[in-house]
């Protein structure tokens, strides 16, 4: 495990380029899956016409290439660790004929950019990542104007979630692995109550309002669902490396099991949730 901030930051950043591939096979069914959380996110985000925005940690562009096409007199700027993942990102907007859409390779916790720039910062699914939460959102709270919006996901606790504890309990069934110590990076590092609140309240944000909000992740087959998460989760390729051919094989069949109980209506469907939270600036 790392034990500085700078140590998390380039391992994240190692990770994602990595995983970047993965990413981009899949945008199509991402985009679909997740677009529920970013449509949340906007509507509480009060964007006008002319509104500059920030979307930090935007992977390949989500939700930030949606804001671009609601704010046409303004200009959407979007941020990851990772050049690849922006990469698809300014593709993905090249193929939408966005013109008001840029992508920098920015830490959340250092945005290159002067006090008071932005008239909403965006940031879906970003924050259980960061080494430094508190000082981030700080960082968002800097440079956004006096008035705009600071909306952020993070995912709900894990048994809401069984688009990824499907997969991650199997593993954890057949695999031992170290518990990661308290506080470093996880995907429900933030669905600690309060957590998200306390950090917008110390970085001086007011009106903080709270959502959950679900989605279902779809996939058209079991097969499908094994193939995404092998694709795209670090976390399950991390598990998965430490399992042998034979217990690989007994994961496997039993991920496979559990998705064929998530059936309805003909595909998998798996339940997705997050809180979004929203402060002023």
């Amino acid at each position: 495990m790392p034990n500085s901030f700078d140590e998390i930051r380039d391992q994240q950043r190692d990770t994602w380029d990595r995983f970047s591939a993965g990413w981009k096979k899949w945008d199509e069914l991402v985009l679909g899956w997740l677009a529920p959380f970013g449509d949340a996110m906007l509507r509480h985000a009060d964007l006008r016409d002319s509104s500059r925005v920030l979307d930090v940690a935007a992977g390949t562009g989500e939700p930030g290439l949606t804001a671009a096409a609601m704010v046409p007199d303004g200009k959407v700027t979007v941020t990851d660790l990772s050049e690849r993942m922006l990469a698809v990102a300014a593709e993905n907007a090249e193929r939408r004929g966005l013109s008001n859409f840029d992508t920098r390779v920015a830490d959340a916790g250092a945005l290159p950019f002067p006090d008071g720039t932005f008239d909403a910062v965006l940031c879906r699914f970003g924050f259980m990542f960061f080494p430094d939460i508190d000082l981030s959102a700080r960082e968002f709270a800097r440079v956004a104007k006096p008035g705009s919006r600071i909306v952020a996901a993070v995912w709900s606790e894990p048994d809401k979630n069984p688009w990824a504890t499907t997969i991650m309990s199997a593993i954890g069934r057949h695999v031992q692995m170290s518990p990661p110590p308290p506080g470093s990076p996880g995907l429900f590092r933030c669905a600690q109550p309060a957590l998200m609140r306390n950090a917008f309240e110390q970085s001086g944000l007011k009106r903080i309002e709270e959502e959950e909000v679900s989605s279902l992740m779809t996939h058209a087959t079991p097969e499908q669902y094994w193939d995404f998460m092998t694709d795209i989760a670090a976390p399950v390729v991390a598990g998965l490396s430490k399992a042998d051919t034979t217990t690989h094989t007994k994961i496997r069949q039993e991920v496979l099991a559990s998705a064929r109980q998530a059936v309805r209506e003909g595909d998998v469907r798996l339940l997705s949730t997050a809180t979004i939270i929203v402060g002023m600036r």
